[in-house]
């Protein structure tokens, strides 16, 4: 048996949606995050030392992180393609995108949506009367500065590839359009994503029947953070 330790309104929907859509049967440990701090609760420590959600346990092994998560299930349970491009010399170039989206989602789309999230907490923290001008300035400066730049330059560019490929990977839905899910909501709930292609993109997945049976395994899913 395959058990998620799910964090609610975090990445672990994601494994809990893939599972769904391999029709695997699992079960589901739910752990709550701190209503003021918003962090994960210490209890994840015993299952993995950094506290973090996803973790899953298969056969004994605890595995973390989305990108490697979701490569072993679609290794193991994926024998027929169906959300992932076989290895065939003819679908090399399908194979590559379906990779590198995999990987991208984490290591390049969500640290700009992260800092986003950050420094807009930053300005609505409780603190002092006379150190909130001076943070509030800090945190705008790095909002417009940079921060605000790069989101706007990953959006745009996720935009402008989906105007070639009806998904990430290529013409057909796989796991790499599960791992982007969750920078393109986040996006969609932080940022004000209004980009026609990223919208049709989640009015699509949100549609999906694993999707819709994932939140219910799951609970609440929102990231407006």
């Amino acid at each position: 048996m395959i058990k998620v330790h799910h964090l609610n309104n975090s990445r672990s929907q994601r494994v809990l949606w893939l599972l769904e859509e391999l029709e695997l049967p699992y079960e589901v440990v739910r752990y709550q995050r701190d209503p003021k701090t918003l962090l994960a609760p210490p209890e994840l420590r015993s299952i993995h030392p950094l506290g973090k959600s996803p973790v899953v346990e298969i056969d004994g092994k605890v595995l973390a992180e989305s990108a490697a998560i979701i490569e072993t299930l679609i290794e193991r349970y994926d024998l027929a393609y169906r959300f992932s491009p076989p290895p065939q010399p003819q679908d090399a170039d399908e194979r590559l995108r379906y990779r590198y989206w995999l990987h991208y989602a984490e290591g390049s789309a969500m640290p700009p949506l992260l800092l986003s999230l950050v420094f807009s907490r930053i300005k609505q923290a409780p603190m002092p009367f006379f150190a909130k001008p001076i943070a509030r300035g800090i945190a705008d400066k790095a909002l417009s500065s940079f921060v605000g730049p790069q989101v706007k330059l990953h959006l745009d560019y996720i935009e402008s590839e989906l105007a070639s490929h009806a998904w990430f990977a290529g013409d057909r839905f796989t796991a790499a359009d599960i791992q982007m899910s969750y920078p393109v909501e986040a996006a969609a709930a932080r940022a004000g994503s209004d980009r026609p292609r990223l919208k049709a993109f989640l009015e699509r997945i949100h549609a999906r029947p694993a999707y819709q049976r994932a939140l219910e395994q799951g609970g609440p899913y929102s990231l407006l953070g």
